[in-house]
């Protein structure tokens, strides 16, 4: 299935930066709610746990990886990505991604995510589709939704 016709939009930097923002909220509720229902040990934020890093427990990693890897593999958008209008597709059928690209993605956050997403940013503005290096592994592009 393919999303949309022509040269797809991959100018979505600011809308990336919101989303990721939004996700970060998600997570953060989730937390608490872990925290507050068994007491776990949680994270600091959530916009730790949008980075995929081993911040909080198993069980809130665990979350994170699944929350990615299922919601970008097989509808290619997060809760924040839809909320901002993007989406990610297969870079060559601009299709669903997957699930195993969505993995992907999702396990190069622990590098993109280093110092606050700084060098998947850098790597983001940098490249000439717009993609952070999970994207470039994945074969993947995020692109504004038809």
């Amino acid at each position: 299935m393919t999303y949309a016709t022509g040269a797809p939009e991959v100018r979505v930097t600011g809308r990336r930066i919101v989303a990721t923002l939004i996700d970060g909220l998600i997570f953060g509720l989730i937390n608490s709610a872990l925290v507050a229902a068994f007491g776990v040990e949680g994270a600091e934020s959530g916009f730790d746990l949008t980075r995929f890093d081993n911040t909080g427990t198993l069980w809130l990693s665990v979350i994170v990886l699944l929350y990615y890897t299922l919601f970008e593999g097989l509808t290619g958008r997060t809760i924040g990505k839809w909320i901002t209008g993007i989406r990610v597709v297969d870079a060559h059928t601009g299709g669903r991604p997957g699930l195993l690209s969505g993995l992907v993605r999702t396990l190069l956050r622990l590098i993109d995510g280093f110092l606050g997403y700084l060098v998947g940013f850098l790597v983001v503005v940098n490249s000439d589709r717009r993609r952070r290096l999970g994207d470039m592994a994945a074969k993947t592009l995020v692109v504004r939704a038809q």
